[in-house]
């Protein structure tokens, strides 16, 4: 949710607007390359489980880096999905849908600091946003990619 880090990956990213996937819930379940947890817009079907994040808009030529940079074919698949805009209106989109998945990961504090710092920047619900605050994280034992991670923010 984070535009610099996304802006980092993508030179095109633009943010649209916040958007909100029904029957879906928020997991920190994906497996990383980096053996720690990612999050995924996990499909239940349920009426009341949503998932809030934003809407970007991209060049279609920069998907396929985007896809990498996911890790389409080594633990994401693109996905098209229906959100619901702040006006109602129901706009299709693609989003990234965990493969690999192992219940038992924590996030590293770094990658819950993006998700958070998206979430604030794009001013989510605050019971939504304490809602990923109280997701348990762990410290990642490879400190430069920590601090490498968070240098964006500075």
């Amino acid at each position: 949710m984070s535009t610099r880090r996304l802006g980092e990956r993508i030179l095109s990213a633009r943010p649209q607007t916040v958007s909100t996937l029904t029957g879906h819930q928020l997991c920190w379940h994906k497996l990383g390359r980096d053996g720690s947890g990612k999050c995924d817009a996990f499909y239940t079907g349920e009426a009341h489980h949503h998932v809030i994040g934003v809407l970007y808009a991209i060049d279609q030529q920069e998907q396929p880096l985007l896809d990498q940079f996911e890790g389409v074919g080594a633990g994401y698949e693109v996905a098209t999905v229906t959100l619901v805009l702040p006006s109602g209106e129901q706009q299709q989109a693609f989003t990234y849908r965990a493969t690999h998945i192992d219940p038992t990961v924590l996030p590293f504090s770094w990658y819950k600091a993006h998700v958070l710092q998206g979430a604030r920047e794009h001013h989510l619900p605050t019971a939504y946003i304490a809602q990923l605050e109280s997701v348990d994280a762990i410290d990642d034992s490879d400190r430069p990619r920590h601090t490498r991670e968070l240098l964006i923010y500075r």
